[in-house]
């Protein structure tokens, strides 16, 4: 199994170019289901998630193509991607598919739009928490679904004629659900009208392909969201948004290490909550047209008060990272993570590095300190992976991160960024 090592005490300086957003991509390929037409889709991040589930995918009848690169393009710039299911062969998603990646649940929408039938795997268990499916199942139902476990897989059944619109007022936000909602209306007959829909980027980013695809979707983004149901979508080509997390991610590592870098092609307006909070942390923050500058001003990093909450406010995918960052600021700050009962689990290995946190229920408590120490760290999941490669890169000495498959899942070709920048990062291939 790969490991990561890190010498840290480099400044980072240069440009990271931002890839496609992984959070939009994915629902995006799921889209390509609903139409027997070709799906294009452009700047796609090259990530073990995506080729999984181009295996998913192809299970259920989708024919695929990764274009050529083009000119300009490199490894770190995305890829694009042809996918056309004429006919779905199978409409079945067995466990050991879904299993390793929970967003694969995803295609019980378009298989049941489409073909009026799906037979998925439950997810299974998730090292950040449980995260249910029942509000996924609820937009089923409510759109006319019958919908039944049976050993461990839900069968949802559309009715004679279709799936049929309907009110949808989903309890909590839930980008899944409003995933979900948005692919299975987008074919239903009539109008279905969604309540405290989800309203991050890439829920935006799927109902504007959906419309290129002859959808009609008016509201992504705000709250209520409506959609009128169309008989068939054709094919179209779309561009997947830049990932605000990587974005916002590349951003605590130069306010962790110091020096000046240009995250090209970022959008600050995905993740602008994100970059206050940077901004109050002590570094300074430029926007241009070829995206965001950020650079560590001198005099450290500040402690701050934050709470995650879905979008606009500051998202959960960055709670590790920013814990991270926190671990050398003067003073105490205090984290709040209310979208996941079960993400701390980065802080037992940060402390393995000399950081001081305390756990709190759903609070954690950062006591800055004036350095941190290499030392071997196991990753959890994604998100808690790459904090540990930020705290590893303001810490003395080498730390190896193991388990990095996690990091391959969500940051396309994060040693090269992170070292034509100055970090001192290397792969070491293990068993």
């Amino acid at each position: 199994m790969d490991r990561i090592r890190i010498t840290g005490g480099a400044t980072l300086n240069g440009v990271i170019p931002i890839s496609g957003a992984k959070n939009a991509a994915l629902p995006l390929m799921i889209a390509s289901l609903l139409t027997p037409e070709t799906l294009e889709l452009h700047n796609v991040p090259r990530l073990a998630d995506v080729q999984q589930l181009l295996r998913i995918l192809g299970n259920h009848g989708v024919d695929t193509a990764i274009a050529g690169k083009r000119p300009g393009q490199t490894s770190e710039t995305g890829q694009s991607i042809r996918l056309k299911a004429a006919s779905i062969i199978d409409t079945v998603a067995p466990y050991e598919l879904v299993s390793r990646m929970r967003a694969s649940f995803w295609v019980i929408a378009p298989l049941v739009a489409r073909a009026g039938h799906a037979r998925v795997s439950l997810p299974g268990g998730c090292a950040i928490g449980t995260r249910p499916v029942d509000l996924l199942l609820m937009v089923m139902e409510k759109l006319g679904a019958r919908v039944e476990i049976e050993g461990g897989y839900v069968v949802a059944t559309a009715p004679s004629g279709g799936l049929r619109g309907a009110h949808i007022d989903f309890p909590k936000v839930t980008v899944g659900g409003t995933h979900t909602a948005l692919m299975a209306a987008a074919l239903a007959d009539g109008e279905t009208v969604i309540d405290n829909a989800a309203r991050e980027p890439e829920v935006v980013d799927l109902a504007d392909c959906l419309n290129a695809m002859g959808a009609r979707i008016s509201g992504a983004g705000q709250s209520r969201v409506v959609i009128q149901g169309v008989g068939s979508l054709g094919g179209a080509s779309h561009t997947v948004l830049p990932d605000r997390i990587e974005a916002g991610t590349y951003a605590m590592a130069v306010a962790m290490t110091g020096g000046e870098v240009l995250l090209e092609g970022a959008r600050p307006e995905l993740l602008q909550s994100a970059l206050d909070i940077i901004v109050k942390t002590g570094a300074d923050i430029t926007v241009s047209n070829e995206g965001v500058r950020v650079r560590r001003n001198g005099h450290g990093i500040d402690p701050v008060d934050v709470t995650t909450e879905p979008f606009p406010g500051f998202p959960t995918d960055l709670q590790a990272q920013l814990m991270a960052l926190l671990t050398r600021a003067k003073g105490t700050s205090r984290i709040r993570e209310t979208i996941f009962e079960n993400r701390f689990m980065h802080v037992q290995e940060l402390a393995r590095l000399g950081s001081r946190i305390r756990l709190d229920g759903d609070v954690a408590w950062v006591d800055g300190v004036e350095r941190l120490t290499g030392a071997p760290v196991m990753a959890t999941d994604l998100r808690a992976s790459v904090s540990l490669v930020i705290a590893a890169l303001a810490a003395d000495g080498d730390t190896t991160v193991n388990r990095v498959y996690h990091l391959d899942r969500g940051f396309e070709a994060l040693e090269a960024k992170l070292g034509r920048c100055g970090a001192q990062v290397e792969r070491l291939s293990g068993d």
